[in-house]
Parts: structure tokens; sequence; C-alpha cells
């Protein structure tokens, strides 16, 4: 059982953004969709939580409002195998989101993510 789950706070887009993640990629499903019921602070029948995995990696999803917002301070560090992989993830979270320097792009959901070859700790390394 996997110990520490990040958890993303999204005003209203939770759904949206975990159907994109999910999509992009690998060894990817939603777990879990949690729903606003009657009583909650929702709207009856939308989505509260979603419980989803990207490549081996759980995380928990809240439409929670507009109260917090996502900030640089926090990013998803992904190693990519092949240049290829690195393109088409850089390329697709770059969509309607914001190109940062060195590998980092904030998607259009605010959550910013470093896009990153497995090569490059040993390239910088190299005299």
């Amino acid at each position: 059982m996997q110990t520490i789950t990040p958890f993303l706070w999204f005003d209203h887009q939770a759904e949206e953004a975990v159907n994109f993640y999910v999509s992009l990629f690998e060894h990817a499903e939603i777990l879990n969709v949690e729903r606003y019921g009657e009583g909650g602070p929702g709207e009856p029948g939308t989505v509260m939580t979603m419980s989803f995995r990207l490549a081996g990696q759980d995380f928990i999803a809240l439409n929670g409002g507009p109260e917090y917002q996502f900030s640089e301070a926090t990013s998803f560090f992904v190693n990519c195998e092949t240049q290829a992989e690195v393109d088409r993830l850089w390329d697709e979270l770059a969509k309607g989101g914001e190109v940062m320097d060195c590998g980092w792009v904030k998607d259009r959901y605010g959550v910013t993510w470093q896009i990153v070859p497995t090569i490059l700790g040993q390239l910088l390394q190299d005299p």
C-alpha cells in the first residue's frame, strides 16, 4: 500500500483533469469516483473526489472550490526513457498551459510538471 498520496485541489475541473492525465500516461487508471450528495457543499451528482493512478503513482483529485490555487512550489517530476516520450508529454501538457524554463510546464489546470529524460542527470555530471 502506498503511504503518501498526492492530493490535488481543483476549483471544479477535477474530472476533466483526471481524464486528461489518465489519457497521457501509461499504466494509468481511474480507481474511484465519489460524488456530492444532497447534503454536500457541491452540486448533487457532481464529482467530489476521484482516486486515480499514473504510472504506478496514486493520486486523489478534489473539486473543492476556488479557495486554493496550484503554484510552482510543487511540481511532478516525470522521468522519460525516450525523447519521443518527452516530446509527447511536453506537447500535450503545454496545450492551453504555460511553457516554463528547464523542462517545466504548467498545464491548463495550473499543475506544474517537470518532463525530464532519465539520462539528464548523467549528462549533467559528464565532464
